[in-house]
């Protein structure tokens, strides 16, 4: 695979999460790869532009060998930040600006190429031709090697696939959060092999208390012991038989965490079993 099956996330790991210290990010860093988590997932908008810069000071302090991970980045929103001048939050997919955030992002990386460039929410003023001369310009200069979407409904990527390859989609993808699964989205992504990659794989089921999320614990806990597992390991199981071939983005700096979170991709959910955890998200029988 181009990339872990499990993908590190890393909007937490600076100053909008953990503010991770320097020799933290770099033990953090081999510890995702001592659990073959090689894939780091990035967006130039992250700590309020400043977590790439952050963790690329790591990596140059952390000998590790570039071609032993892959890092993927996201350009597109202009945020509201103290490090851009923007005056309401907005979307730029010009052609300009496009290699212009590649470029920064990879100067902040401390890296020479990424491994995938994603336009990180779909605009309403984004052009196919457009952004194909800027991915086109940054593959021929060896500055990305693929290039996808995140956040992008079926249509939008078949409108930017009119004119550029899409290798990648980035959605929201969970237990409580599985709409993909009916709207398009993933017929979309297996029918022509687009990699799909899911953010907040966990959902809300530990950030919420309701009806839904008190099925799902009661669900998974009756099989706890049936696969001698953790609940955010069945959640990840969960994710992980679609045949889709989902590659979650886990957003956990706990080293534990981690390493539990790993384990998810040995656990085979019996066909049953998988249907039993959506009947409880679902809160009734399928069709």
């Amino acid at each position: 695979m181009k990339y872990s099956r499990l993908i590190a996330g890393t909007m937490t790991w600076g100053s909008w999460g953990k503010q991770l210290a320097q020799k933290e990010m770099v033990s953090l860093m081999h510890h995702c790869l001592e659990n073959s988590i090689t894939t780091f997932d990035h967006a130039d908008i992250y700590g309020g532009y400043t977590t790439e810069a952050d963790f690329g000071k790591a990596f140059a302090e952390s000998n590790i060998k570039r071609e032993n991970i892959q890092l993927i980045s996201k350009c597109g929103i202009q945020y509201l930040s103290d490090n851009r001048q923007n005056t309401v939050k907005h979307y730029d997919y010009s052609k300009d600006y496009i290699i212009w955030s590649a470029e920064t992002s990879l100067k902040h990386l401390k890296t020479d190429y990424l491994d995938l460039f994603l336009l990180h929410r779909p605009s309403p003023l984004m052009h196919p031709d457009e952004i194909s001369e800027a991915i086109s310009t940054l593959k021929e200069q060896g500055k990305i090697k693929d290039f996808g979407v995140s956040n992008f409904t079926p249509s939008q990527v078949e409108l930017v696939s009119s004119a550029v390859e899409v290798t990648v989609n980035q959605i929201e993808f969970s237990l409580t959060q599985h709409s993909a699964m009916h709207n398009g989205s993933l017929d979309q992504m297996l029918l022509k092999g687009i990699i799909p990659m899911a953010w907040s794989p966990l959902g809300s089921v530990f950030r919420e208390d309701n009806e839904q999320t008190r099925r799902i614990h009661k669900q998974l806990g009756e099989l706890l012991n049936v696969y001698n597992v953790t609940e955010d390991q069945l959640l990840l199981a969960w994710i992980l038989k679609h045949p889709a071939n989902i590659h979650p983005v886990i957003g956990t700096t706990n080293k534990n965490r981690i390493t539990d979170s790993k384990k998810a991709e040995h656990i085979d959910l019996k066909l049953e079993d998988w249907f039993k955890i959506l009947v409880a998200s679902q809160g009734h029988k399928v069709p």
